[in-house]
């Protein structure tokens, strides 16, 4: 049968994938250090905290096209902002989606930072939505290459997404760029899409940071997967500058959030206060095991700078069993990275750090100038 060309066409596992895959069909222990996943990752639930989820009220099926509205309201009493400005969705990628349909035609562009995580791309794809990038640049921390968001600029191009803190280079927009970026959307009249999902996971901001970008992004977008490392809830939400009636066709054609974890909602965000403890502590433990990295201000990843990042990875794997990701999958424009998780259990990461110097000692010995990347 023929398929839509929204589809990539058959996927072909390069050779990382192919090299750990033969790993554990051989049964050969490999130390992940790219584990991102709070449910996998030792991090410690209170006994029974799913006990809200068999709320009685979950039985009666009461459809809303944003989201149940005591669920709204207590987002709405979470970030100070009117109900009417929060939509619930069941992830921050069906937010995506939602938003994309919203604001492009067929062939539309949307511009994404490079490096930044690759889910951009194929949901673009799926909306068949065009894909441009701006560059980020690092000088003692990262930056947004202002002359290149606006050279790719066209007159196609329906809205700008910030990552905020990026992902993975864990930085903030600073408050000139903030600035200068506004002015640049209003004048192409452009939407700001800001997704903040590692927002409360602050390590070491800039002073000059711009922690959030609620009521100057036009969507805001946030949700219970790394707000308190549930990711399994499906319940996420944005926050809209304005009231936005012409999305509510497309949230009633879906209909895909759950009515238990919306009246579950209120005891779960109780959790967020042992779970981010638990998480940043994990983050800032293994950040301190690490001699030389690129400055990280908050989220749960470190970059750190090698000679041969493919080769790096390959080696690492083949010959010390130890999984990072290179540099490409975050679509850098330069080579010579390698990203690992610090959300990793200690141990394993511990470990994983000596096979690293083992392997690659220039990316432990600070031989390279970090200044200069």
């Amino acid at each position: 049968m023929k398929f839509s060309h929204r589809l990539s066409g058959e996927p072909h596992p390069n050779a990382l994938a192919q090299l750990l895959s033969a790993k554990r069909q051989a049964g050969i222990p490999v130390l992940d250090l790219t584990e991102s996943n709070p449910t996998h990752a030792g991090i410690r639930y209170p006994p029974g905290f799913l006990a809200a989820l068999s709320d009685d009220r979950a039985a009666r099926y009461e459809p809303e096209p944003f989201g149940l509205l005591p669920a709204r309201e207590r987002i709405a009493a979470e970030y100070a902002t009117p109900v009417e400005n929060v939509i619930l969705t069941a992830s921050t990628s069906e937010a995506y989606s939602w938003l994309f349909k919203l604001l492009c035609n067929h062939g539309d562009e949307v511009l994404i930072p490079r490096p930044s995580y690759p889910l951009f791309d194929y949901l673009a794809a799926l909306e068949s939505v065009a894909v441009r990038h701006y560059g980020l640049f690092y000088d003692h921390g990262w930056f947004i290459d202002l002359h290149t968001l606006e050279s790719a600029i066209t007159d196609r191009t329906r809205a700008v997404v910030l990552v905020n803190p990026n992902n993975p280079t864990g930085h903030f927009i600073r408050h000139h760029e903030l600035k200068q970026l506004t002015a640049l959307c209003e004048r192409h009249d452009i939407a700001i899409i800001s997704d903040e999902v590692f927002g409360d996971y602050v390590i070491d901001p800039a002073p000059d940071s711009v922690l959030h970008l609620r009521g100057v992004a036009d969507f805001s977008l946030n949700g219970l997967s790394k707000l308190v490392g549930l990711p399994q809830m499906k319940l996420a939400w944005m926050i809209t500058k304005r009231p936005m009636p012409e999305l509510e066709i497309i949230a009633d054609t879906y209909l895909s959030l759950g009515t238990p974890v919306q009246m579950a909602l209120p005891s779960l965000l109780a959790l967020r206060g042992p779970v981010q403890t638990q998480i940043m502590e994990r983050v800032q433990t293994n950040l301190a095991l690490l001699p030389r990295t690129l400055r990280v201000e908050a989220g749960w990843y470190a970059i750190i700078p090698v000679i041969d990042e493919e080769e790096t990875t390959e080696a690492l794997l083949r010959d010390y069993n130890t999984l990072v990701q290179p540099g490409f999958f975050y679509d850098f424009e330069r080579s010579g990275y390698i990203v690992v998780s610090l959300l990793t259990p200690s141990e394993i990461f511990r470990e994983g750090l000596a096979r690293i110097t083992r392997s690659n000692p220039s990316a432990t010995d600070g031989s390279t100038n970090l200044a200069a990347i």
